[in-house]
């Protein structure tokens, strides 16, 4: 006969779980099973901090109590098929769940590059198995040269506190001319490589890994530009790709990209079927083509929008595309970027105008714990709408590219940041009247004029 479920949700990552507590708020008296099919799950943004910033890797563990105690019932199994027509799902082990209404949060797996000797022992991929990275971490302890593929968000995370261990050779080998290529302009990618170089990390770009050896272990990794580097521990950070093939193989399509395909409230073709999270397509804000964008916090937020939207559209979605918004710390430097960079509103066509402040994070800047900061902000000339932004410096860019990515959803002008209305206070913030968003507006508005 199988089991039976209101909402059944497939996948027990950050869109599994706030979808179900959505889900919950919403439809109360619904019953709600979530299917995991990892043991013990993880937090994904907090995997490199198992490394040295976590006292147990075991800190770093997905905690379910919070959806438990709501009544909804958490179940380990791994699902293998999904039939439409009798609206269930089929586990490894046999077992079948009906539902009313389906919500595929089946995340995303790694990717493996085409490199020679990347299935010998000691070469980490990032599965969010915490049994796994209980390993991973193990090894990465007792190793004294790591490698590490990949120098992306991941990547550089990793090498980071890596380098706070003893006695460590840290490699970060990256392909593209800078690490985090694909996010920054290469003035904000530089400040990452200078510090994780002042951690003793070397940093090696504009080249790949071309083949790894070892007799079942890995020992030697050797690169395109002739270099070969003795290594204990390899962790590959080249990116993931959404999990598909459940839905493929049930008839759902795909979008352009690589994604399974949704409307703007996360409903896949089936109306009672709803992809959220890493295995979802994503439309960028800006020009609608496919966005590869993998991050938890736009997870959670489709799941936000699934979760209210699976018997009716009680929240009506605004943001109608992904805007691509990211954060991350080495050491004490915070780098956060949203939008479209410089370079990639360039790449893309669009004419843009730049607006660029540097300055200090309180006042006067004499005061304690006083970080420099610098904020990058990119507008279309015509329109003088926000496209994107970048930051660096202190803990406070950690909010400061959240108040970028609302001013860029809610399609804010260069004036209106201009005249922008803040708090401000000496410990808190910069001057009101050096605030870095209004003077890297004027800025923008000085460009504009000259080259009217």
């Amino acid at each position: 006969m199988g089991r039976e479920s209101d909402i059944l949700i497939v996948g027990g990552g950050p869109a599994g779980v706030v979808a179900a507590f959505t889900a919950k708020k919403y439809y109360p008296q619904k019953k709600i099973t979530v299917i995991k099919n990892v043991r013990n799950g993880v937090i994904p943004c907090g995997i490199p901090y198992m490394i040295s910033d976590l006292k147990s890797p075991e800190d770093n563990k997905l905690n379910y109590s919070g959806l438990e105690k709501l009544g909804v019932e958490i179940i380990t199994a791994e699902v293998v098929k999904l039939d439409r027509v009798s609206k269930k799902v089929i586990t490894k082990s046999g077992d079948s769940f009906r539902y009313e209404k389906l919500v595929l949060a089946i995340g995303s797996r790694p990717v493996f590059p085409p490199i020679s000797g990347i299935d010998l022992k000691n070469v980490f991929s990032i599965y969010k198995d915490l049994d796994y990275l209980n390993s991973m971490v193990g090894k990465i302890k007792e190793s004294k040269n790591i490698l590490i593929i990949g120098g992306g968000f991941i990547g550089i995370e990793f090498a980071d506190e890596i380098s706070n261990l003893c006695e460590k050779n840290v490699y970060i080998v990256e392909v593209l001319p800078h690490l985090l290529s694909n996010s920054f302009d290469p003035e904000f990618s530089e400040l990452a490589e200078v510090r994780l170089g002042e951690k003793g990390v070397e940093v090696i770009t504009n080249v790949r890994v071309e083949r790894l050896e070892g007799e079942n272990e890995v020992k030697r990794a050797y690169l395109s530009n002739g270099k070969v580097l003795d290594v204990d521990a390899v962790i590959l950070g080249v990116g993931a790709v959404p999990n598909t093939e459940l839905a493929v193989s049930a008839g759902l399509s795909l979008g352009k990209g690589k994604g399974i395909w949704v409307d703007e409230y996360m409903r896949t073709e089936d109306p009672d079927i709803f992809a959220v999270g890493d295995c979802a397509g994503k439309r960028d804000f800006f020009t609608r083509k496919d966005a590869p964008v993998l991050l938890a916090s736009i997870a959670t937020a489709e799941a936000r929008i699934a979760g209210a939207n699976l018997y009716q559209l009680k929240v009506v979605r605004e943001n109608k595309g992904t805007i691509a918004i990211f954060s991350t710390y080495i050491s004490g430097l915070v780098l956060g970027s949203a939008g479209l960079t410089e370079n990639s509103a360039k790449k893309e066509g669009f004419e843009v105008i730049v607006g660029r402040y540097e300055g200090v994070d309180k006042h006067p800047g004499e005061l304690p714990d006083t970080h420099k900061i610098r904020v990058k902000l990119v507008f279309s000339r015509q329109s003088g709408i926000l496209m994107g932004g970048q930051v660096a410096g202190g803990i406070s860019c950690g909010e400061i590219i959240n108040i970028i990515g609302v001013a860029i959803q809610k399609r804010v002008s260069l004036t209106e940041l201009e005249t922008l209305q803040m708090a401000t206070h000496p410990h808190l913030t910069p001057a009101p009247t050096t605030y870095h968003l209004v003077m890297a507006a004027q800025d923008a508005l000085l460009n504009y004029g000259l080259c009217r």
